[in-house]
């Protein structure tokens, strides 16, 4: 991976091993460096189950929007690197805690190590399904390396729009970025399927693609436009999950730096949260439709409270 062009960005720049002397838009070496790894409670009922997912949080993001929930992971570079072995004995440790799944989270930039990962993994005997949860700003022939190792895709689809795209997150291209890339994670996994379900427990998802898709202030319409293309274009093959926890950091003490805090200063509507009223519209839009494989958000889950604790310092 010295010339790196793993995702739609196509730096083409050195990845060292160490992060420290990284260069890509990622910002990240060529050494796996993760955030987190625990059960995780706030992921689609299908996912997390009554005892949890298996959630592995790597550091740094190829998309790096203005508004990220998690910069500190995906751009402050919080985090400690692991070894394809380690990160292995990481996924036996999250099933011994009772883990349904591995849930690897903004994985985009490590494909080649997690790959290496999975493989030793199955090699030994894991039998739990492997979740890639991506921003879908991804390349297709990147996914195809891990065809046949991943059992569920988690992809947002965050624009439909190349402007706002461009404005939020650097990407014009995001559009047809994301069609190809959701369009790949189909081939490779197709139609949902889904375990037979204990008493009181939701059904958990075994195999299949969930588009989630978080609403923005002001985004009624561009999510009008991605839940009509996925609509028209999927029907019933996939699940949506429409989410409605955007949580502005703007005024929150301490949690951007001076850089990001002057990034998102220009768009106002980003300083709030989004309205019930937004929410309902595109919830309304989605029964318009006939739409039944749908999740939504109920109650106010725009809170910090929903945002998972990263460690401080490298570990």
């Amino acid at each position: 991976m010295s010339i790196c062009t793993l995702c739609p960005r196509e730096c083409k720049t050195e990845r060292p091993q160490s992060h420290a002397n990284a260069k890509g838009f990622c910002k990240e070496g060529s050494s796996m460096r993760i955030s987190r790894a625990a059960l995780h409670f706030w992921e689609e009922p299908c996912i997390s189950g009554k005892s949890g997912s298996g959630a592995v949080f790597f550091t740094g993001c190829n998309l790096q929007c203005i508004f990220c929930q998690n910069a500190a992971i995906s751009e402050d570079g919080i985090g400690w690197e692991v070894t394809p072995d380690e990160l292995c004995q990481i996924f036996f440790d999250l099933k011994e805690q009772g883990a349904h799944n591995i849930n690897l989270v903004t994985p985009s930039h490590f494909v080649p190590g997690i790959r290496r990962s999975i493989l030793l993994a199955k090699k030994k005997g894991f039998d739990l399904p492997f979740v890639y949860n991506s921003s879908a700003y991804e390349k297709p022939e990147t996914l195809q390396l891990l065809d046949g190792l991943i059992d569920i895709y988690l992809p947002d689809f965050k624009y439909m729009d190349g402007k706002i795209a461009a404005d939020y997150s650097h990407a014009p291209d995001y559009p047809d970025v994301a069609k190809a890339a959701i369009a790949e994670m189909i081939r490779q996994v197709g139609d949902p399927e889904f375990e037979e379900s204990e008493e009181d427990s939701p059904a958990l998802m075994k195999k299949g693609v969930i588009v989630r898709h978080l609403l923005l202030p002001l985004g009624v319409n561009n999510a009008f436009s991605v839940i009509d293309y996925l609509h028209q274009t999927y029907g019933d093959r996939i699940y949506l999950s429409i989410m409605n926890q955007y949580t502005p950091l703007y005024d929150a003490p301490g949690a951007l730096s001076e850089e990001q805090k002057k990034r998102l200063a220009p768009y106002p509507a980003l300083h709030r949260k989004v309205t019930k009223r937004e929410y309902q519209k595109v919830i309304q839009f989605c029964l318009d439709l006939n739409m039944s494989q749908v999740f939504i958000q109920e109650g106010d889950v725009a809170s910090e409270s929903f945002i998972p604790p990263f460690p401080k310092n490298d570990q």
